[in-house]
């Protein structure tokens, strides 16, 4: 009768511990792709006012070419 109980036990605790670990997991995958996702608008803003920077550096110089010439 006892090896029944433990048997079942063991197995219960098995699962229980498979359980826990994949929410685990999930939470970690999806913190992950959190970063990413973060990561990925951080590098479209910077890329954004490169962008923009280059533009208005380019504005400038025309500006100094046409007052030269």
């Amino acid at each position: 009768m006892f090896r029944i109980f433990g048997r079942l036990g063991i197995i219960l605790t098995l699962i229980l511990l498979l359980i826990t670990l994949v929410r685990q997991l999930i939470k970690l995958i999806t913190f992950l792709l959190f970063a990413i996702k973060i990561g990925i608008v951080v590098a479209f803003i910077g890329l954004f006012l490169l962008i923009v920077l280059a533009f208005l550096r380019g504005r400038g110089r025309a500006r100094r070419e046409a007052e030269e010439i």
